[in-house]
């Protein structure tokens, strides 16, 4: 995308406290983790995605003259911050899960260190940024999961909430599993595949339906995909439809041939037009349907036998419209003084807002067989050894203990930014989808059921627990 000066696409308070940590602390250095509290949809996982966005945005952040002089008109920053802001150069390190990967709560997906004056002023655009593209990818892979195999197009540009939501969110659909987008903006973009047929103005702008087909054919011989829903799917459609894959199989140009079904009672119309299209010869011919479909409908579908190779989803793809919102927060968890880490809590009366003090590490944990066991946080100076005991956040769960004996510990955030200096690489949008793939092979299976997953296990080392109990304790009096 075109750069475009989002530094002030802020919240109001991240500049008045940054304002006062200026004049007040000017350089004393915090923590914050970006985390989030619920996985959408009652699931099991959330695929996070929105890094590559957070990169550029980061590599970016500059304050014209322009907002200087907009901001000064507010009459509420002291000279002296403004002339700071005029000349920001970023200086936070930044560390990151990759993208792609299932995560789970209270995880942090990204921690960043630096003077507060700068890491304050980062919340509004990371949790922007991230909150969207995840929730959009975890309900790629909840609606991809169910379609078994079968190609999921991202066809939701029309009804997304605005040129960025169509454009990243196709992204992140790729990210979460499907195969391309109509999005050919986002396409272009991101290296993604282009895809589509047409639409029903095409049919109704001929005197006939088979008029329109054999316009179609002409110029698109090699692809000749139809939609077939305008008049009469079974009646019409098909029927003109197998005409015109009948003139393309004496030309030997029916290699790339289908139907799309954009309407009706998708389980009895693929059927039906599934055995049209195998006695008029034509197996090979592709049934895509469409409209207003989500992961419940395709399951029911699919269950009730439907024909389908296909799947074109839109608006509750890209709007996530059963459960629209990621629950992202971005949390203040230490302060540095004199290279001393200082942890930091914010207490709640509910234990689901309550913050996981400290500068953490995430491990992925394995068995020798390669199959995940869970994931593990600790301090970052922690030293983790065979024999150590780890505890699980879930107090529901029955086992709350677990030794690390005969466990692998992969690290799960990678260092982006260095002192404000970019050190990360990052992947082509299909390799991490690739990738994801990959990794949630390894999960749990009972965690990636879509109705009713097991939660899957997070644990703390003694250490990060003892210190939360701690900290709970001291503000509690």
């Amino acid at each position: 995308m075109k750069s475009r000066n989002l530094t002030l696409l802020l919240d109001l308070y991240e500049l008045t406290m940054a304002n006062g940590f200026f004049e007040e602390v000017p350089e004393k250095k915090g923590y914050f983790d970006l985390y989030f509290r619920k996985i959408p949809d009652k699931g099991g996982l959330v695929i996070y995605a929105g890094l590559a966005q957070v990169i550029q945005y980061l590599n970016e952040l500059q304050f014209s003259d322009s907002d200087i002089e907009y901001l000064r008109k507010m009459e509420t920053f002291s000279p002296a911050f403004l002339e700071y802001l005029s000349n920001f150069k970023f200086e936070c390190d930044v560390w990151s899960v990759e993208e792609g990967t299932p995560v789970f709560p209270n995880e942090p997906l990204i921690t960043v260190r630096g003077p507060l004056v700068q890491a304050q002023l980062l919340e509004t655009m990371l949790l922007n940024i991230v909150n969207h593209e995840s929730l959009i990818a975890t309900k790629a892979r909840r609606i991809c999961m169910v379609a078994r195999g079968r190609s999921v197009m991202e066809f939701g540009s029309r009804r997304a909430q605005g040129a960025d939501a169509a454009t990243y969110g196709a992204r992140a659909a790729v990210i979460g599993g499907c195969s391309g987008t109509a999005n050919v903006l986002s396409a272009k973009l991101f290296g993604l595949k282009p895809l589509g047929t047409m639409a029903h103005s095409w049919i109704q702008s001929f005197s006939t339906e088979r008029e329109a087909f054999l316009a179609w054919m002409k110029i698109y011989p090699h692809n000749c995909l139809l939609l077939v829903d305008t008049y009469d799917v079974l009646n019409s459609g098909v029927p003109n439809a197998i005409k015109i894959f009948e003139q393309l199989k004496k030309e030997e140009l029916y290699s790339n041939i289908g139907i799309r079904i954009d309407s009706g009672d998708i389980t009895y119309l693929t059927k039906r037009a599934r055995k049209m299209l195998d006695e008029a010869g034509f197996k090979n011919a592709t049934i895509t349907v469409s409209n207003a479909l989500d992961e419940d409908v395709i399951q029911n579908v699919l269950e009730e036998g439907a024909s389908i190779d296909s799947f074109g989803v839109g608006e509750k793809l890209i709007t996530a419209s059963s459960d629209p919102v990621l629950s992202g927060v971005y949390k203040l968890v230490a302060t540095q003084e004199d290279n001393k880490i200082i942890p930091k809590i914010k207490l709640s009366n509910t234990v689901e807002k309550t913050t996981i003090p400290g500068f953490k590490n995430l491990y992925r944990l394995y068995d020798k067989e390669g199959e995940v066991q869970g994931d593990l946080l600790s301090l970052y100076a922690e030293k983790i050894r065979g024999n150590s005991r780890i505890f699980n956040s879930d107090p529901n769960k029955t086992q709350q203990k677990k030794k690390m004996h005969g466990l692998v510990l992969k690290p799960l955030l990678v260092q982006i930014f260095k002192q404000g200096r970019l050190v990360y690489k990052q992947p082509k949008t299909m390799e991490i989808q690739e990738t994801s793939s990959q990794k949630i092979g390894k999960l749990p299976a009972a965690c990636l059921r879509l109705k009713n997953p097991d939660i899957y296990d997070v644990y703390w080392t003694h250490q990060l627990k003892e210190l939360r109990a701690k900290m709970i304790d001291e503000f509690s009096d």
